[in-house]
C-alpha cells in the first residue's frame, strides 16, 4: 500500500504535504510545533487535522505489519497463493485482513479439528463437492468408520463440523452477511427487571444498526453492562442462509441437503455469533470515537474560556454540615488568606459569615466572587448576592463548575502546591482560579474529570486520555505559557518539555530566580537542542530584554524579525508601547510574497510574526466574549414556563445542550429547540461557554429538570 497516497486521497491534501508532515512526524516534531511553525512544510495544516492525520498513519503503518505477518505466516504454512496474496495487498481494514487470514489462523480445539483428527477431511470434501452422481452421505461415510468413528452418523456429523467451519471461515460469505447485518439489522433491548429506572424507554426497544444514534448505543450499553438491559442484534435468519446457500450450494445433489444442514449449523453457531460481537463492537467504537469527539471539542472550548484578569478574587466552595471553605487569591492566583464561614444550614451562622466576608473584601480589595457548583452552591450563592448588595461595591460573582476539584485537591500534586492548606481549603482556592484563568487551573486535573462529556466512563479510555491530552497539549501551546509564573503541571503541557524537565524547570527558576530570556532555560538540566526547538516559541518571558521574547516569534526567525522591524523603521520600545502600524503598512507596500522571500523566509511566518509584533504577549482568549458575571440571584422556584433568562453554555451532547440559568440545575435545550433549522448536531451551531437567549417550556420541580427553547415563542 502507498500510505502517501492513501493519505493524500482520505484527507483530501496535496501529496507534498503529507510527506513533509509524515516526514516531520517521523523527526520527532511535536504536533503543535508542526502547526505553528512549519507552515511553510504543510500547506498550514492546523493542529487538529495533523493529529487526525498522524493517528490515520499510525493506523495504515500497523495494518501493514499485519500484513507482512499474515503473509510470513501463510508462507511458511506453505499454503500461499496468488490469489490470497492480492487479497491480503488489497484489504482496506483490519477487519477485511482478519477475515482473509481466519482460515490460516491457528485454531484452537474445535468440533472440525476433532473431525479432522479422526480421518474425516476426505469425507467432508466428498460431501461438499455436491456431485450430481454421489453416493449419499450415509454411504459415502462408510468408507471413513474406524475406531474413533464407530457408526455413519457420527462421520456425517463431523463431516458436517468440518463443512461448518469451512464455512464460516470463507471471507466472502462473512462479507456479505457482515454487509447485510449492518444494512438490515436491529438493535434490539429487552428490560430485565421490574423498575428499569432511567432505562424504562429501553424496556422493549428496537432500532435499526444503520441509524441508531451514537447516545443510544452508550445508553444501552451501560444498560446491558449494570444489568438492567438484555441487548442483542436481530437479523432475518432466511435472509442469512439465503446468502450463504448461493455462495455453497452448487447442484441438487444427493449430497446437498447434508451441506444445507452445515451451512445453517456455521450460521447459528459460528457465523452470526461472531458478526453480531463485530457490529456491537464496531457500534461501540464508531459511537466512542463520536463522543471522543464531541468530550474533546468541549474540553478544548472550556479550556479556552476567557479568562478574568487583573482582579483580586474569593473563591468559596460551598458545604453544609462542614461549612463553606473561603479562599482569596491575589490577581496573579496568589493565595492572600483562607477561611471557613458556616451561612447555611444546619448551622446558620449567617451574620456572622457576612462579616469575615465583609472583611476579606475590605483588607484585600476583593473584586469578584468566584462559587462552586457543588453540594450547597444554590443557597451559598443566595448568601454571596445578599453580601454583594450590602456591599454596594461593584463586586460580581460567577457559578463555575467544580468538576474535579476534589480530585485535585486530595492529589499529591495539590499537596506539593500548598502543603500549609488542607484539602477543603484548596478546594477553594482552585475554584477561585477557575475563574481567573479557567487553562491554567483546570490543567492541574485529568481531563477526564472536568465534566463536559457523556458516558465518558464507558469509552476506552487510552483512547480517551490522548485525545484529550492532545487537546489540552493544543490549546497551552495557542495561549502560550509564562516561563516565570507557570506551574510544572503547564510547563509540562508545552510541546517538547516532559514532566521531568517541567519540574527542572520550576526547580531552576527558585534557586535562580526569574528568567531573563528563553535562551536561558537551555541551562535547565535534561533540556537539549531538540526539546528547546519545539518548546521556545510557546514560552513567554515579559521581563526579557530581547522584546521577542514575549511573543510567539520563534528563536529560529528572530533574524527575519528584526530585520522586518528595521526595514519598517520600528524599535522594540515601538513594539512594548504598541506602535508598530508601520510594519503593516510597510508589508503591504512591498507585498507579502516578495517580502518573505527578501526576508528568507515563506509568507505564512512572516503574517504570523506581524500579528505578534502587533500584540507582544497577546492571549488570543481575550479577543472571545467574557464570561458572564452575576450580582443577583434566582431560584427554580421562581421560574415560570415562557420566562425568558440569559445562560452560559455549560456541556454540548449529542441531543442537545445545558444551559446554566443562574438556579442551581441546568436546562436542557434539546436539539429541537437549538434552532428553527435542521442541525446533524447541536455542535454545529453551540459551544462551551456560549452566552445564549432561552425561554423556559417545562419545569419538573420534584426531579429538577428545566426544560428549555434558544427559538423564541410566537407573541
Amino acid at each position: 500500500m502507498d500510505i502517501i497516497l492513501k493519505l493524500t486521497q482520505e484527507f483530501s491534501l496535496k501529496p507534498w504535504q503529507v510527506e513533509n508532515t509524515v516526514s516531520l512526524i517521523d523527526a520527532g516534531n511535536t504536533i503543535p510545533f508542526i502547526a505553528r511553525y512549519r507552515k511553510e512544510a504543510t500547506g498550514s495544516l492546523d493542529d487538529q487535522l495533523l493529529r487526525s492525520l498522524s493517528d490515520r498513519l499510525a493506523y495504515l503503518r500497523n495494518m501493514e505489519e499485519q500484513k507482512e505477518k499474515i503473509i510470513n505466516s501463510i508462507e511458511e504454512q506453505e499454503l500461499m497463493t496468488d490469489e490470497i496474496r492480492i487479497s491480503i495487498e488489497n484489504a482496506a481494514t483490519l477487519t477485511e485482513l482478519e477475515d482473509i487470514y481466519r482460515p490460516f489462523r491457528p485454531k484452537r480445539k474445535t468440533r472440525a479439528s476433532v473431525a479432522k483428527s479422526k480421518g474425516l477431511q476426505g469425507l467432508a470434501d466428498s460431501i461438499y463437492a455436491q456431485k450430481a452422481d454421489s453416493p449419499s452421505p450415509q454411504q459415502l461415510a462408510l468408507d471413513y468408520l474406524n475406531e474413533e468413528v464407530e457408526t455413519v452418523e457420527d462421520a456425517v456429523n463431523g463431516a458436517k463440523d468440518i463443512i461448518a467451519e469451512m464455512v464460516s471461515d470463507d471471507p466472502a460469505g462473512r462479507k456479505m452477511l457482515r454487509y447485510s447485518c449492518k444494512h438490515n439489522a436491529n438493535i434490539v433491548a429487552v428490560g430485565t427487571k421490574e423498575d428499569l429506572g432511567v432505562y424504562q424507554m429501553y424496556e422493549n426497544y428496537s432500532e435499526p444498526v444503520i441509524s441508531i444514534a451514537s447516545h443510544r448505543v452508550l445508553a444501552v450499553n451501560r444498560g446491558e453492562k449494570e444489568g438492567f438491559l438484555k441487548v442483542s442484534v436481530d437479523f432475518d435468519k432466511i435472509t442469512a442462509l439465503a446468502i450463504l446457500n448461493n455462495l455453497h450450494i452448487k447442484n441438487n445433489s444427493p449430497t446437498t441437503d447434508t451441506v444445507k444442514e452445515a451451512i445453517e449449523d456455521s450460521y447459528t453457531r459460528l457465523i452470526f455469533p461472531s458478526i453480531e460481537r463485530e457490529i456491537r463492537n464496531e457500534l461501540t467504537d464508531k459511537a466512542s470515537e463520536t463522543a471522543i469527539e464531541v468530550f474533546a471539542k468541549n474540553t478544548r472550548q472550556l479550556l479556552m474560556q476567557p479568562p478574568v484578569k487583573g482582579k483580586v478574587t474569593l473563591g468559596l466552595d460551598p458545604g453544609y454540615r462542614t461549612g463553606c471553605k473561603v479562599a482569596v487569591v491575589d490577581a496573579t492566583g496568589k493565595v492572600l488568606d483562607t477561611g471557613v464561614i458556616y451561612p447555611v444550614p444546619p448551622h446558620n451562622k449567617v451574620e456572622e459569615a457576612k462579616k469575615i466576608i465583609k472583611n476579606f473584601v475590605k483588607k484585600y480589595n476583593v473584586q469578584m466572587f468566584s462559587i462552586g457548583n457543588g453540594t450547597a452552591s444554590h443557597e451559598t450563592e443566595v448568601f454571596a448576592a445578599e453580601v454583594i448588595r450590602e456591599l454596594d461595591c461593584g463586586i460580581t460573582y460567577m457559578v463555575v463548575s467544580e468538576a474535579g476539584a476534589s480530585v485535585y485537591s486530595a492529589s499529591k500534586l495539590a499537596a506539593q502546591e500548598f502543603p500549609e492548606y488542607d484539602v477543603s481549603l484548596r478546594s477553594a482556592v482552585s475554584i477561585a482560579r477557575r475563574l481567573q484563568d479557567p487553562l491554567a487551573e483546570l490543567v492541574k486535573i485529568d481531563p477526564k474529570s472536568i465534566g463536559v462529556g457523556q458516558y465518558q466512563h464507558d469509552m476506552p479510555q487510552n483512547q480517551l486520555s490522548n485525545a484529550l491530552d492532545g487537546v489540552v497539549e493544543d490549546c497551552v501551546n495557542s495561549v502560550g505559557v509564562d516561563l516565570n509564573t507557570a506551574s510544572a503541571q503547564l510547563l509540562n503541557r508545552v510541546a517538547g518539555i516532559s514532566s521531568a524537565v517541567a519540574n527542572n524547570i520550576v526547580a531552576f527558576r527558585q534557586e535562580n530566580g526569574e528568567f531573563t530570556s528563553r535562551e536561558q532555560i537551555k541551562k535547565v538540566s535534561k533540556l537539549g537542542p531538540k526539546a528547546f526547538e519545539q518548546c521556545a516559541g510557546f514560552l513567554r518571558v515579559a521581563e526579557s530584554e530581547n522584546v521577542l521574547d514575549n511573543t510567539g516569534v520563534h528563536p529560529e526567525s528572530y533574524a527575519a524579525a528584526k530585520n522586518l522591524l528595521k526595514l519598517s523603521g520600528v524599535t522594540d520600545e515601538d513594539v512594548r508601547k504598541g506602535n508598530v502600524e508601520s510594519v503593516k503598512t510597510y508589508i503591504e507596500t512591498v507585498g507579502s510574497l516578495a517580502l518573505a522571500e527578501k526576508l528568507g523566509i515563506g509568507e505564512p511566518t512572516l503574517i504570523d510574526i506581524s500579528k505578534e509584533l502587533a500584540k507582544p504577549g497577546r492571549d488570543p482568549r481575550d479577543e472571545l466574549p467574557a464570561p458572564m458575571l452575576r450580582t443577583d440571584v434566582i431560584g427554580m422556584e421562581d421560574l415560570k414556563v415562557g420566562m425568558q433568562l440569559k445562560g452560559t453554555v455549560r456541556n454540548v451532547i449529542d441531543f442537545g445542550a445545558f444551559v446554566d440559568i443562574g438556579v442551581h440545575q441546568d436546562g436542557l435545550v434539546h436539539i429541537s429547540q437549538i434552532t428553527n433549522k435542521y442541525i446533524k448536531h447541536p455542535g454545529d451551531v453551540l459551544k462551551v461557554g456560549d452566552i445564549v437567549n432561552v425561554w423556559v417550556i417545562s419545569l419538573d420541580i420534584e426531579r429538577k429538570r428545566i426544560g428549555l427553547t434558544m427559538i423564541k415563542p410566537k407573541e
